[in-house]
């Protein structure tokens, strides 16, 4: 049926192609003109485009040309001459699309250019990686070509002060990771003067590694947050109490939900355990919370796969990529319960001050373009969700791999098995050997089990990244067998060694198939290269979380009565069919899910926007524009206490005494308002005239003091009092949402149930302000050394519900070749391959 629709309609992905390749045309025919042209012309055309854009040209009335110079001066300065695909791609980017490029393919010379064509409007372009490695190294690199053209170009890293920060951004071309831009976003919100922040308003970004970052990482937000003390002997207790119960009779667990739950016998040990009448009270909240948090720990969460210990402290270890998040955490007290069930000291959980996720991040710059190998199987989110179409760019040279077909096993124990021998066959050849793994564990195992084959070989996991760069260079030389989880070099190409092609190119073995289509392909995408040859296949046994996840027990009963043993593989395209439809199950859901976090992220998202404009406005005033608002605030506040004892018909009955009470209390002298003043009046006549005497003590205030300390002093007032009621807003949405979807018990829509309550709990935190800065700009004492003061000190930067302590680097210049074992230039004392050469 769809190779009917596509004979019909055409393939949408084709004519995108032919578009694209019309403009890609006119941009190789002016290559004969542009290699006529000196360097310093080629230069000065940098200043001419300025120039047009300024007069009303667009971009992309200047795309042609200005990527034609691109490409001339590439081939000069860098010695690369990007292929008419590249261009291809380089179109698709600067028009907000993702362009899908083959590993190999050259996608970092691609981006060189919408990035030179957007940095023409002076409004700054993002280049965002995965990791620092990758933004350190395209920014040296691409870098001479930008600085040839006459552009500028910063690099964004964990560790430099607000000036170097606020330097790279101003340049005209910014590298960086993800987070580091995003961390960056919500602390110039918690500034407290304008000069204090760093970015510039988000303009142009190009996303490298866009599914990982996008997709695998849309459901992490990127908090700040700071210390909550908590007590850990519950977390103990908990951890103490878990560790008594059995399987099926005190919990059960789903393996397809990773979801543990208390039998009743679990409830009634847990009710003895602890001396309590009744788990579900609402006074044991808390302790219930303790239990289910450290059940997780002990069934889902598994050592050296979900997390690993290192000295001395538990890591995590990204499902996406296989490399240890050091220094982030779990959040919710899981990471707290599975150092209680480790017997690790406790650390403290903490308080969310601000947050936002990547998908909101992204979605705030005025156009945003990507760049991967995979992102087809995902095309429906980015347009979805934003509105990027997925390009896929053919490859310069035709991908001449040989993709094979599943084998499948009936245990993990024959599938090992035959993976050495696998493994083992190739090695005698010659041939090099990349083995992909799901988790450290089972990177490990087959690493044990290579060492007694008597197999030397490298393994490339979380606990060994700092020489990924070292392991992928002789990846692909005769004889190297590399055991790599997920990470796999991911933004590194494998380069094959002398005489490798001729020996069939790299060999990719993968132990399971993850739970992502685009990870397999990820894996597969190692080998083959610019057209080298290859091979991949993947080794699968019944016993696979994903076998297991969706009903391999039939097929594993048929291989059983058949006869068949461990030693007799599988090789059926009906297998491999329903392994790939369980994937697209999984992605389902997952993009469901990841929906779903959107959903409600959107609610904090309009809250969000609405306070840091109106922080913003605060911070970057000058005159009398803030007693404006000010003055609103306070009129709100006061028409909030004055309708309340002005509600009934009856005027006799109106509760003038708590009128007065209130404007004495908060708002004026004594003498300014009485009973007898205000009777008579209406409600709104009321208003206006204890407003009119606002304003004359509002004019004393300021004759007391210079209208520039009258002005800080309503700052003072203002960003101390949003800052506080905000960050308890934010703490108050966080615990709702943690229990919202209770409510679908009581047959309501938590998601309905959230927004409302959500919107509730923004205008009562909005009221809140305006009688706190109401009752404090009127009332307070002015001292002569107003200071500004930061709500909350010892703040942490937190990626993915996880704290993220910062390392206090110095930033340095690297001017020489520093050797692997030399100290490291920055002063930490650190041998350079364990500090900044990592």
């Amino acid at each position: 049926m769809a190779g009917i629709l596509k004979k019909i309609f055409g393939d949408g992905n084709q004519r995108q192609l032919n578009r694209l390749q019309k403009i890609v045309d006119e941009i190789e025919a002016l290559e004969p003109e542009m290699e006529k042209l000196s360097d310093e012309h080629i230069q000065k055309k940098t200043t001419e485009f300025k120039e047009r854009y300024a007069n009303g040209e667009s971009l992309d009335d200047l795309l042609v040309e200005a990527y034609a110079v691109v490409r001339e001066a590439s081939k000069r300065v860098l010695n690369m001459r990007p292929f008419p695909v590249q261009l291809v791609g380089a179109v698709a980017l600067h028009e907000g699309n993702i362009a899908e490029m083959k590993t190999g393919e050259g996608k970092t010379l691609a981006s060189t250019m919408p990035a030179y064509l957007n940095a023409i409007s002076g409004d700054g372009v993002h280049i965002i990686t995965v990791n620092e490695y990758l933004a350190d190294r395209d920014a040296s690199e691409m870098g001479q070509l930008y600085e040839f053209l006459g552009l500028t170009v910063g690099l964004n890293g964990n560790g430099l002060s607000k000036e170097e920060k606020r330097e790279a951004y101003q340049a005209d071309i910014t590298y960086g990771t993800n987070n580091e831009f995003g961390f960056d976003y919500l602390r110039d919100n918690m500034v407290l003067y304008k000069e204090q922040m760093v970015q510039r308003p988000l303009n142009f970004a190009i996303i490298d590694e866009v599914d990982s970052i996008l997709i695998d990482e849309a459901r992490t937000p990127l908090i700040i947050s700071g210390s909550a003390q908590k007590s850990a002997a519950l977390y103990q207790q908990a951890n103490g109490f878990v560790i008594t119960l059995n399987r099926e009779t005190d919990y059960t667990y789903d393996e397809k939900t990773k979801g543990v739950q208390l039998t009743e016998e679990g409830i009634n040990k847990a009710e003895k355990y602890f001396s309590i009448e009744n788990l579900y009270d609402l006074s044991n909240v808390s302790l219930t919370h303790h239990i289910n948090q450290a059940l997780k720990a002990h069934v889902s969460m598994h050592r050296d796969t979900d997390y690993v210990i290192e000295e001395g402290e538990v890591v995590i270890v990204d499902q996406f990529t296989g490399r240890l998040m050091k220094g982030r955490r779990y959040s919710d007290g899981l990471h707290q319960a599975i150092e209680a069930k480790e017997g690790m000291q406790i650390q403290n959980e903490s308080m969310t001050l601000a947050s936002i996720t990547f998908q909101n991040f992204f979605r705030m710059y005025n156009k945003l373009a990507g760049m991967t190998g995979t992102a087809k199987t995902e095309e429906e989110e980015f347009r979805n969700i934003y509105n990027m179409d997925v390009i896929a760019i053919p490859t310069n040279r035709p991908i001449t791999r040989d993709d094979r077909a599943d084998m499948i096993y009936k245990s993990m124990d024959g599938k090992f098995r035959a993976v050495v021998e696998t493994i083992k066959e190739r090695h005698q050849s010659g041939q090099p050997v990349l083995v992909g793994t799901v988790a450290v564990e089972t990177s490990e195992l087959i690493s044990n089990l290579l060492k007694k084959a008597g197999l030397r070989h490298n393994v490339l996991n979380a606990k060994n990244h700092y020489r990924e760069a070292e392991i992928i260079e002789n990846a692909g030389q005769p004889g190297a067998i590399t055991i790599a989880t997920n990470m796999a070099g991911r933004g590194t190409d494998i380069k094959l060694g002398e005489g490798v092609k001729e020996l069939g190119g790299l060999a990719v073995i993968g132990t399971e198939r993850h739970e992502s289509r685009r990870i397999d392909n990820q894996l597969r995408g190692r080998s083959g290269r610019q057209g080298d040859p290859g091979l991949s296949q993947f080794y699968l046994s019944m016993e696979d979380e994903l076998m297991r996840r969706f009903g391999s027990d039939n097929l594993k009963t048929m291989m059983e009565r058949l006869g068949m043993d461990d030693t007799q593989p599988i090789e059926s395209k009906m297998v491999s069919r329903a392994v790939e439809s369980a994937q697209k199950r999984v992605e389902g859901n997952n993009f469901d899910a990841r929906k779903t976090v959107l959903s409600y992220d959107d609610v904090l998202r309009e809250q969000r926007e609405i306070i840091y404009k109106q922080r913003f406005e605060v911070i970057d005033s000058d005159g009398d524009d803030l007693r404006e608002i000010i003055i609103h605030m306070i009129t709100s506040a006061l028409e909030r206490v004055v309708h309340m004892h002005t509600q009934d018909d009856d005027e006799d009955n109106w509760d003038l005494q708590s009128i007065v009470d209130y404007a004495h209390g908060n708002l004026v002298e004594t003498e300014d308002v009485s009973i007898e003043s205000l009777r008579g009046k209406e409600d709104e006549e009321i208003v206006a005239f204890i407003m009119d005497k606002v304003n004359m003590r509002y004019d004393e205030k300021e004759e007391e003091l210079s209208a520039e300390q009258m002005r800080e002093f309503e700052k003072v007032i203002l960003l101390r009092t949003v800052d506080t009621k905000w960050m308890d807003h934010i703490d108050q949405m966080d615990q709702l949402r943690q229990g919202i979807h209770l409510r679908a018990y009581g047959q309501n829509d938590p998601l309905s149930e959230y927004q409302t309550e959500g919107f509730a709990m923004f205008e009562t935190m909005i009221a809140s302000i305006e009688d706190e800065v109401a009752k404090y700009i009127m009332k307070a004492q002015i001292r002569e050394n107003l200071q500004r003061q930061e709500v909350v000190k010892n703040t942490q930067a937190v990626s993915g519900g996880e704290e993220k302590e910062k390392k206090k680097r110095k930033p340095y210049v690297r001017k020489h070749n520093i050797g692997r074992n030399d100290p490291c230039p920055c002063g930490s004392g650190k041998k350079f391959k364990n500090c900044h050469g990592q």
